[in-house]
């Protein structure tokens, strides 16, 4: 409602993917570029007027995303014909670099939050064995195959607990270092393995140390049911070496309802949610 000369603001949820190599993860930091940034620069020239997104979440320096989620407001005077959102999709694109991409652009309602609606994150981490021109950068190259058997059966221990402080890089900010694993499991795929896990919230560095400490049992450095041990100490020290970045992903991020099909085809000017 436009009341004595007040604009409207009406929200927006955005859906992007990227290549995390070259950026120092996704938050706002100090003398080094990130998402986030480059992202609120794009914006703030495509819509004339300061725009501030807020992530679903953050990601660590060189992790990719290939699905992630932001939200933003915009100040909309009720004179002005809103863009459309594929003209703010192709607008916004056009001055990002190849490494961000936007996947979609759509109105929601002005409570709702990229962070705190979404109930489940999923993770995937990527190793190949042999040498890959291709795969450098985007997955972690290894000589050995380790034990995917024994580091499914310490994967399943993951689930059993929900204080994870043993895999959280230490003095973060954070209330709790509890987070509910939904699933945690290796596969194998072509000319390699991946890890994939799920839970509603996790912690920095907490994937990749994981990841570190599965591996120590995938090589028989460390027993399966030694990974029960590690997670009640409660001990950063006691965990595995944190894997690289480069093969880690943030593959979909879960949010509690969904859109009809007529939403998605903008016939609704505030869609109760999305997704």
């Amino acid at each position: 409602m436009y009341i004595c000369g007040v604009i409207n603001t009406q929200r927006y949820f955005i859906e992007l993917s990227y290549d995390g190599t070259n950026f120092h993860g996704w938050q706002i930091q100090k003398n080094a570029e990130s998402i986030q940034e480059v992202l609120n620069n794009v914006l703030s020239t495509v819509y004339h007027q300061p725009v501030e997104t807020t992530g679903c979440g953050r990601t660590d320096t060189g992790v990719h995303a290939r699905q992630f989620f932001a939200h933003f407001d915009l100040a909309e005077s009720p004179d002005q014909k809103p863009q459309s959102t594929d003209t703010m999709l192709r607008s916004t694109n056009a001055l990002l670099p190849p490494s961000i991409a936007i996947k979609r652009i759509f109105p929601v309602p002005a409570d709702a939050h990229a962070r705190f609606d979404a109930t489940l994150r999923s993770y995937e981490y990527f190793i190949h064995f042999s040498k890959d021109p291709f795969k450098h950068g985007y997955s972690r190259e290894l000589r050995d195959l380790p034990d995917i058997e024994l580091m499914n059966q310490a994967a399943d221990i993951l689930m059993e607990y929900t204080d994870f402080s043993c895999f959280s890089k230490s003095n973060t900010q954070v209330k709790t270092n509890n987070c509910k694993i939904a699933s945690a499991a290796w596969h194998e795929i072509e000319n390699g393995i991946v890890f994939r896990i799920s839970a509603d919230r996790f912690l920095r560095n907490m994937v990749r140390a994981i990841v570190g400490t599965l591996l120590m049992v995938g090589r028989k450095e460390i027993e399966p049911a030694d990974v029960r041990k590690i997670i009640e100490e409660k001990d950063r020290s006691n965990a595995g070496t944190s894997v690289p970045a480069c093969g880690l992903y943030l593959t979909e991020v879960t949010y509690p309802h969904a859109p009809s099909p007529r939403q998605l085809a903008g016939e609704f000017k505030s869609p109760i949610y999305f997704l």
